[in-house]
């Protein structure tokens, strides 16, 4: 969406807006609704809720911008109607965020949304409640004191009707724990639960479960790897989540003490294979260094998974004077398979690297994808 198609006072608060927001929005489509179609004044909200999205469009009127813009929700909330709240706090709350609208403060959109979102919650909480399912009932009434649930009903016509719930999960602030780390929002986990909703007193089956995180999260470690305790006959959330956070915080623990880890192996890289030529500072998943055969020099490429030292590098070899025809460098395979044993120390390992570049069936196999001759590399102190 082009700057200069947007009218300025528009522009401020959509920027204001995608920068400042506590959660990721994305702007998904924009369009015209004026004669003079090259100025910009409606456009599609994509919302993070309840580990999923909403999709609201926001209608500006580029030839009064003063004005405050309407907000047009999903065809399957049609139901959704803020302005008639059940209770006069949320007609309030939504009256006191119109009422004294100024265009001219970049703020007023992101506020106005928020406060949507939030009596948008309160109304699928509502749907929730009504449910006429007795497990769920008793679900949500194990964890009412929990802060930041979130719950969505869901049905449909060819899909049966079911409940998620999106539980944020352990205290910890994990932006805190990783030193000079540059994410822009509050790192989270979060546990999604479905329950189908049945209205039958048969037993009711065990609800599916998955971790979900921030997507920034993984540079540190990946919710994959965590190994959710098993759900037992008759367990409620309740007692299901203390021991899934104790086994979350724990990972989360020993993450970012292998920062630490992979910190000190690339500064013995540095003793081996000389000062690298780039390095990550914050969470030290990647280095680079230079490597000198001759007349010939080269890149070597150190990716470090979440899983090092368990998990060894993996190595990619690129040519600093040949070019393929798409003019970009020759670069060989991904080496991952080489020996390597977690239990080394940290000098061992990167000279034990040191030799894998210089076997002579490792080199020959990638000169030729690299272009050069590397049969006699040796690494440049």
């Amino acid at each position: 969406m082009s700057a200069d198609s947007v009218p300025p006072l528009i522009s401020a608060q959509i920027n204001y807006l995608l920068s400042h927001s506590p959660f990721s929005i994305k702007v998904d489509n924009a369009w015209s609704g004026c004669k003079n179609s090259s100025l910009l004044d409606r456009f599609t909200l994509v919302i993070p809720f309840c580990l999923d999205f909403i999709r609201w469009d926001v209608i500006y009127n580029a030839h009064y911008p003063l004005a405050a813009p309407d907000i047009i929700f999903g065809p399957e909330d049609d139901n959704f109607n803020p302005l008639l709240g059940d209770g006069e706090g949320d007609k309030k709350t939504l009256k006191n965020c119109l009422s004294d609208w100024n265009s001219k403060d970049p703020t007023r959109l992101m506020s106005l949304i928020h406060e949507l979102r939030e009596l948008y919650s309160l109304y699928q909480k509502k749907r929730v409640a009504d449910v006429d399912d007795h497990r769920l009932k008793f679900e949500i009434s194990t964890i009412l004191s929990r802060e930041g649930i979130e719950m969505y009903l869901s049905s449909g016509i060819e899909k049966p009707e079911e409940v998620k719930f999106a539980v944020p999960l352990i205290g910890m602030d994990i932006n805190r724990m990783v030193h000079s780390c540059t994410w822009k929002h509050q790192q989270k986990i979060y546990l999604q639960v479905i329950f189908p909703v049945s209205r039958k007193l048969a037993p009711a089956p065990a609800p599916h479960l998955k971790l979900v995180s921030t997507p920034e999260l993984k540079a540190l470690f990946s919710i994959e790897d965590v190994k959710l305790p098993s759900w037992l006959d008759g367990m409620c959330l309740a007692e299901y989540l203390p021991a899934l956070e104790e086994t979350i915080e724990e990972q989360i623990l020993e993450a970012v003490s292998l920062i630490g880890v992979r910190r000190n192996f690339i500064e013995a890289l540095s003793l081996v294979f000389g000062r690298p030529v780039e390095a990550d500072p914050v969470f030290c998943r990647k280095t680079s260094a230079l490597v000198a055969s001759g007349v010939f020099t080269f890149l070597v490429h150190f990716h470090l998974s979440s899983q090092f030292p368990k998990q060894q590098p993996a190595l990619i070899l690129q040519s600093s004077q040949h070019f393929n025809s798409q003019g970009a460098p020759v670069r060989s395979p991904l080496i991952t398979d080489y020996p390597w044993s977690p239990r080394w120390e940290l000098s061992q390992m990167a000279e034990r690297i040191l030799g894998v570049l210089e076997l002579q069936e490792v080199l020959q196999r990638d000169s030729t994808s690299l272009g050069i001759d590397l049969d006699h590399v040796v690494a440049a102190k």
